[in-house]
């Protein structure tokens, strides 16, 4: 098990170049096996996720090339086997290969997948997808196994704008006969990232990240080069982090447009933001104005950012709060921040941060990824020594977290315990 030891109250100056995307490039991997051929993505995160999905396609015989920030993705000598819970466990991403394996061979049997535990994430918006094209759906001891004698395009609503159904029924429909048809479908970046692998493959896409997609089926898919977009959320963590230890601290190789609810929540609190085509410089300031925040589907606030937000509404004066509308359970982090000295009190879904408060270093416990992102925050915020337990959910988002903050000024070390 590792722990991060982080000695904070030290400025952070210095550039930070951000990642690819996690939430597309778990989409992507899985994607790639659709093609008869050799796929090519660049730009993908050394994370655990990533090594995660590779371990499943080595699993299912499939070749795979990792060289710097590449991967080369080839399945002619792909197996469509049962994927046991060994490897669906470690990442809720895993159910991609639902989509992926069910649009290729008419079939995939798979266990639940995993992943933090932040609330209900039923799969159900997924298996409503699939049947509607055509497949039936058995689950027997939380082992899935879906199947289509053929796939024929649908009219799909979903009821809800989930990112996961919306791509994974993106990726059964691509080789389904007829046009399927996603209303309601989820808007993110991620989508589009998908959408345009799938087309430079010879899918044929159009209306991604608008809340209609129309996917006309193909025979087949080939070869492509395709580049992973810049991590929203690691660039979102990060500029939270600058409004609340900066100094000049630079975000680059980010789409601004990606983080505009956050950005322009920033402002609304005080901080100066000096944007560019594909930066962001901020330094941290006092007398911060308390915001509140909903988090919604995008283009607005992102879930993901609500948990690295909290330990700097800290440092307004007065009441924040933070309402969450789309997972049950993530505040998870918040008892930690309060036992560094915070005050917040959460009722249902709502979180009260009253501030200003002033954070002091302690042991807390990363409950998964984003809360881990928080407590980062909140160790380089506080005066003393953090210890962060359970940092593999961190690891699993943010690719070299430590070698970044290093390169800035911070006093962090990760260590075996």
């Amino acid at each position: 098990m590792k722990m991060l030891e982080i000695k904070g109250g030290n400025p952070l100056n210095g550039t930070i170049r951000i990642s690819g995307s996690k939430n597309s490039v778990v989409a992507l991997i899985p994607a790639a096996i659709l093609s008869t051929e050799e796929v090519t993505i660049c730009n993908v995160p050394d994370i655990t996720d990533t090594s995660a999905l590779c371990e499943i396609l080595e699993f299912l015989n499939v070749d795979v090339k990792r060289a710097t920030e590449s991967l080369v993705i080839n399945s002619v000598n792909m197996e469509n086997k049962e994927i046991p819970s060994m490897y669906t466990k470690k990442l809720r991403a895993s159910y991609y290969f639902m989509g992926a394996l069910l649009g290729k061979y008419k079939k995939v049997t798979m266990a639940l997948p995993g992943g933090c535990s932040i609330g209900a994430r039923p799969i159900n918006l997924h298996l409503k997808g699939f049947e509607a094209l055509g497949a039936t759906v058995t689950n027997k001891d939380n082992i899935y196994t879906v199947e289509a004698k053929d796939l024929k395009g649908a009219n799909i609503y979903l009821d809800f704008a989930s990112v996961g159904a919306t791509i994974n029924i993106m990726l059964a429909a691509v080789l389904a006969k007829g046009t399927t048809i996603i209303d309601n479908a989820a808007k993110e970046p991620e989508i589009v990232n998908v959408a345009t692998l799938l087309n430079n493959m010879g899918a044929k896409i159009r209306g991604a990240g608008t809340s209609s997609i129309e996917i006309v089926g193909v025979e087949k898919l080939g070869k492509c080069f395709h580049e992973v977009i810049p991590d929203r959320i690691e660039a979102g963590t990060y500029v939270i982090l600058g409004a609340a230890v900066g100094n000049n601290l630079k975000i680059s190789n980010i789409i601004p447009e990606h983080i505009e609810a956050l950005t322009s929540k920033l402002e609304e609190m005080g901080v100066f933001l000096d944007i560019g085509t594909d930066y962001i410089i901020v330094s941290s300031s006092k007398n911060y104005k308390p915001v509140n925040v909903k988090t919604q589907t995008y283009p607005g606030f992102a879930t993901d950012l609500q948990q690295p937000l909290t330990p700097l509404l800290t440092m307004c004066r007065g009441r924040s709060k933070i309402e969450e509308t789309i997972y049950e359970n993530r505040f998870m982090h918040i008892p930690y921040l309060n036992q560094m000295g915070a005050d917040i009190r959460v009722k249902t879904q709502t979180s009260t941060i009253i501030g200003p408060t002033k954070l002091t270093g302690t042991d807390v416990v990363a409950t998964d990824l984003r809360a881990g992102a928080s407590l980062v925050i909140a160790g380089l915020m506080a005066s003393g020594t953090t210890r962060i337990t359970n940092v593999e959910h961190i690891l699993r988002g943010y690719e070299n977290i430590v070698e970044k903050l290093l390169e800035v000024g911070a006093k962090l070390e990760l260590k075996e315990v």
